[in-house]
């Protein structure tokens, strides 16, 4: 990865699963940074692990060399190994379900045609200070949702 490259940090947080959901996201991009989070007052854990991604992906303004950590294997695991697969079934699992989230991965999937992007897992909680600062973001979100 160059100078130039777009580092995002990215968190999902739920209360109930389904229940109050908050994502967060940090991007850090030479000495920027900026910080975003949002919240719903009814999802899941791995939506809001996706929205975290989409919603800074949404942000850069032109093709980027992105690096995306994320501590959530759903999300990492989805787009690096399991997307190609449900596009080949017609967003079918192998065992013939309808994928979860298919909106959430077809939003995803078009950001990343935009964009060359590197995917790295990170343990949660265990001290990654940027993951760390996502989870407190989504957290953040959480309360918004409570709000609604």
């Amino acid at each position: 990865m160059t100078a130039d490259t777009v580092h995002i940090y990215s968190d999902g947080a739920c209360k109930g699963n389904p229940g109050a959901g908050g994502w967060g996201a940090l991007l850090v991009a030479g000495n920027h940074r900026k910080e975003i989070s949002g919240g719903e007052p009814d999802t899941t854990n791995n939506r809001m692990e996706m929205t975290a991604v989409i919603r800074a992906l949404e942000l850069l303004k032109r093709p980027s060399t992105v690096e995306v950590h994320t501590d959530s294997q759903y999300v990492q695991k989805g787009i690096s190994e399991w997307l190609p697969g449900w596009k080949r079934r017609n967003w079918r699992t192998a065992d013939g379900k309808p994928v979860k989230n298919q909106d959430l991965w077809q939003e995803l999937d078009a950001l990343c045609q935009r964009h060359h992007i590197v995917w790295k897992w990170v343990r949660g909680h265990a001290g990654h200070p940027e993951n760390e600062r996502a989870d407190v973001l989504a957290n953040q979100g959480v309360l918004q949702a409570r709000q609604y």
